[in-house]
């Protein structure tokens, strides 16, 4: 029996890719919701107070036996650093995962814009996978700047009521809890953390570092050196606290001013760059027999080489030149 619909055979690969793309899609989410991680008491301590990790039970569930060993490479702790950096509840598993979907997402799309050729797809296909793969990895980085920047300008006035509580007879660890009750996030978050690690068992000096780690800010990197000589060799900690928070909020000040001034070079890298790509890629998906000459393979290579290799690395050079000229160090 024959289907009153034919569809055209150059649509075929698309739902084929596009069916893949729902079945992966529908996996992953159906492990993920079947095999949901639930952080038990050892894992809140391994968190907290820094302990070795322990061999799993037999009956660990799969996919945190998955994370477990994706976490000890290299790449996996690195993964994992990040994502405690910009304080985001995924594991490596499923931040892998969520990379692997935006790549296929990204072969899709890419197969979809170089319709015209088989050429063109297949370079598309293979370009859009590999950009869309590193979106996850570039909103990691976006997100922990983000709050890195939030934490150094919350980082003055943190270090004042610091200082202020220790004139009014606190101590140092009965001064950081008070930052965790008063301060907003991610402040308070993290000098929360701090504490629950000191409660747990461990040394201000190794929590205060723990900190670092997951905050590496110069200006916290002023904070706790002071700290931890005060601690060793005594003196007024309230009086050398007073002295590092003006230093502080002297530099956001210089810092938001340069910012201010130099607003219009980084947005004159970001259009510059991104006008002629999606100029590109707009003409592409309105004609897309326009563009197919630029993919055709051969001798002399004046339309594959000059124009789109050669025309991207000069974009990208560009780009890191302007933002070479505008990042300026305080």
């Amino acid at each position: 029996m024959q289907l009153p619909v034919n569809l055209p055979p150059n649509l075929t690969p698309f739902i084929l890719a596009g069916a893949l793309f729902l079945v992966i899609f529908a996996v992953f989410a159906l492990v993920s919701r079947s095999l949901g991680r639930g952080p038990d008491v050892g894992d809140r301590l391994n968190q907290f107070a820094g302990r070795r990790e322990r061999e799993q039970s037999p009956d660990a569930k799969p996919l945190a036996k998955l994370d477990a060993a994706m976490s000890k490479g290299k790449q996996g702790s690195k993964i994992a650093r990040d994502l405690a950096r910009a304080d985001i509840k995924l594991t490596v598993t499923e931040f892998i995962g969520i990379k692997i979907l935006s790549a296929v997402a990204g072969a899709l799309v890419g197969a979809f814009i170089g319709r015209a050729s088989p050429q063109a797809a297949l370079i598309s296909a293979l370009v859009g996978a590999i950009l869309l793969s590193f979106a996850p990895n570039i909103y990691l980085v976006i997100a922990a700047r983000r709050r890195l920047a939030s934490f150094n300008n919350q980082l003055g006035d943190t270090i004042n009521l610091l200082a202020n509580s220790l004139r009014s007879g606190y101590s140092f660890l009965q001064s950081m809890e008070l930052v965790s009750r008063e301060a907003p996030a991610p402040m308070s978050i993290e000098f929360r953390r701090v504490v629950q690690e000191v409660g747990l068992g461990l040394s201000t000096e190794d929590a205060l570092g723990n900190l670092m780690r997951r905050v590496p800010s110069d200006d916290l990197d002023l904070l706790i050196t002071a700290v931890n000589i005060q601690m060793e060799v005594g003196g007024n900690l309230a009086q050398i606290l007073e002295t590092i928070g003006h230093t502080i909020r002297e530099r956001v000040r210089i810092k938001g001013e340069i910012q201010v001034l130099t607003a219009q070079g980084r947005i004159s890298a970001y259009v510059i760059t991104a006008l002629p790509i999606a100029l590109a890629i707009f003409i592409t998906v309105i004609n897309p027999s326009y563009m197919a000459p630029m993919f055709k393979f051969g001798l002399p290579p004046t339309a594959w080489c000059c124009l789109p290799v050669a025309s991207l690395i000069m974009i990208v050079i560009g780009f890191f030149v302007i933002m070479k000229i505008v990042n300026i160090e305080v």
